[in-house]
């Protein structure tokens, strides 16, 4: 079986060439069936009202929200299908890339640029450009050039701010590139950086900034990211992707999230370890999850859930994973070989890292949902858009498009955190992203599970950008919206230490009961997965009333690298769950 779905595969690639956990569950009613219609649905919110923060220990209030948020085109031609994507810090641009085997997008390399020489012994070229700068408030885009294969690649950012590349398909899949944030860079690229051939892999940061890479296809191992131009000769075996190796794999793009003790939490189909850096052994085995297969192709989405700090820590600092949708384990055997499109899995299933002994819990979403997108917002909460109801990832197995996002609120009791948002107009199947825009929106770009860009087939090519505002960009929350004044906040903080925050509101409750501070680290998103996303809940010391609307507000940094690795991040001030724009902070 392995081998003859293995040479499929081969045959498509020739012709290419938190502590809220609950004892008991309570399953939803199901939402009505998703359609693509207005970019802007349901009835406009009812009468504000502050209710129950929840089992959360000290969660500030919140307005309820019942606004089901908006649909906007951004731009109609994005020059590259995002299949993959990341938000760059400080110049507040969104890098996407595609795959350079396809010799082909909607955007040229610029004047003066030389075509890439893809065969020496022809010569053959390709003026076309496979990476773009898209600027999230002009839509002006700048194609750079890629000289090596970034499709089914990973990343992610350094603690300057650099996007360090990993992976990718044939000379790409060695290769480690390196694109920093100044006006006029381009990309680095070392195409023997890497020990193992990594396609599918993933990329997770480490206490100190730097990076592992796990798994990929035929890749049952891992490896540490060397400093830039030095390559690395070293791998480490994994049991885990050993054991979960299915015929048809299931454990590519494994869920990696560091834990608030160091450690790795590794996903991979269905089992997960706590993985040790400093020592490469195995800490804990966590129970395994029923149900089908969750990692591509069976791609559910994942997020590590918003981590509560106080101003002081406990010893153990709790975490929770999430884990939403999926297939069952021969499903993308039977979309690939007897198109037969199973329904996706509808459970998000949730575990606390940190306890004694933890188990998986489970909840029900509105709908099943395989390969959508998971995105943590600044307020907490977590959408999760994108993505079909039948099949699994890879070319052409994905059947009907879900257009609907849902919103998971992770402090409500179970059975309450899902509502259903608006649908969006255009449908996001496999090879789509979102990522979370510093104005509180989402950027959704993406949707590509056709050979090169196609436009008479089901599922069009799209080169289309949205933003989606959530919930509490309603315009009638406008007056609960907090302004971080820029000039009285710092731009860098270093581990445990307070600072100020200073904002601008016109409220009388500017209290720590009222108030949230958040740091988002910006993920790298690609085939349902996002990389490193991470959300943080600062300590809050005190909060000052200044002159006229001004509030200062002392918090306390993370403690450490463990919580928070160093780098760069989106602070936010949250005010009863509307947070304000966010700004550029780094922790070092």
């Amino acid at each position: 079986m392995r081998a003859s779905i293995r040479h499929i595969w081969k045959l498509s690639v020739i012709v290419l060439l938190a502590v809220y956990t609950q004892p008991s569950f309570a399953e939803e009613k199901a939402c009505p069936a998703d359609h693509a219609g207005s970019s802007e649905t349901g009835s406009r919110r009812e009468a504000a009202e502050i209710i129950p923060p929840g089992n959360g220990v000290g969660v500030p209030q919140v307005t309820e929200m019942n606004w089901p948020g908006k649909w906007e085109l951004f731009l109609k031609n994005s020059g590259v299908s995002a299949m993959h994507a990341i938000l760059m810090p400080n110049n507040n641009k969104v890098q996407f890339y595609d795959a350079t085997i396809w010799r082909i997008s909607k955007i040229k390399l610029p004047p003066g640029t030389p075509c890439h020489v893809y065969d020496q012994k022809t010569n053959a070229i390709d003026c076309w450009a496979h990476s773009v700068l898209v600027d999230i408030e002009t839509g002006d885009i700048r194609p750079l050039l890629l000289s090596t294969d970034t499709w089914c690649s990973s990343g992610g950012l350094t603690v300057d701010g650099t996007l360090v590349s990993t992976g990718g398909f044939q000379g790409g899949a060695n290769t480690a590139r390196y694109l920093s944030t100044c006006a006029n860079c381009v990309w680095r690229e070392y195409p023997k950086a890497l020990a193992a051939r990594r396609w599918y892999s993933t990329q997770a940061t480490l206490p100190d900034g730097t990076f592992i890479v796990v798994g990929g296809r035929d890749a049952l191992n891992y490896e540490y990211i060397l400093p830039e131009g030095v390559d690395n000769k070293k791998l480490y075996d994994s049991k885990l992707l050993r054991d979960t190796d299915d015929p048809t794999e299931n454990n590519l793009y494994p869920f990696v999230w560091l834990n608030t003790d160091g450690n790795l939490f590794m996903f991979a189909n269905n089992r997960s370890i706590l993985l040790s850096p400093k020592t490469n052994k195995v800490i804990r085995e966590y129970p395994q999850l029923p149900g089908g297969c969750r990692n591509y192709p069976g791609s559910a989405s994942s997020a590590l859930l918003p981590i509560r700090l106080e101003v002081e820590n406990p010893p153990v600092i709790p975490a929770d994973v999430i884990i939403c949708g999926g297939a069952r384990q021969d499903a993308f055997y039977r979309a690939e070989t007897k198109k037969i499109y199973e329904p996706a899995l509808k459970d998000c299933q949730r575990i606390s890292l940190n306890e004694r002994n933890p188990v998986w819990i489970a909840e029900a979403m509105p709908t099943p949902r395989v390969m959508s997108d998971a995105v943590l917002l600044p307020n907490g909460e977590l959408i999760i858009i994108n993505g079909v109801k039948r099949g699994t990832s890879g070319w052409g197995n994905g059947r009907d498009p879900i257009f609907a996002p849902i919103m998971y609120t992770p402090n409500k009791p179970l059975g309450q955190r899902f509502r259903e948002l608006a649908p969006s107009p255009i449908a996001r199947v496999y090879h789509s992203i979102a990522v979370a825009l510093p104005d509180g929106k989402v950027l959704v770009g993406g949707s590509n599970t056709n050979d090169g860009y196609k436009y008479d087939v089901m599922f069009p090519t799209e080169v289309r950008l949205q933003k989606y505002s959530p919930p509490y960009l309603d315009p009638a929350l406008a007056n609960l919206r907090p302004a971080i004044v820029t000039t009285a906040t710092p731009k860098q903080i270093k581990y445990g230490a307070r600072f100020d925050i200073r904002i601008a509101l016109n409220q009388n409750d500017v209290t720590k009961e009222n108030v949230l501070v958040t740091m988002l680290a910006p993920p790298f998103t690609t085939h349902a997965v996002s990389m490193n996303m991470r959300l943080l809940m600062l300590g809050i010391f005190d909060i000052k009333k200044e002159v006229r609307d001004l509030h200062q507000i002392h918090a306390v940094a993370p403690p450490s690298g463990n919580v928070a690795p160093p780098g760069y991040y989106l602070l936010s001030v949250v005010y009863k769950g509307v947070p304000s724009v966010g700004v550029w902070i780094q922790i070092v």
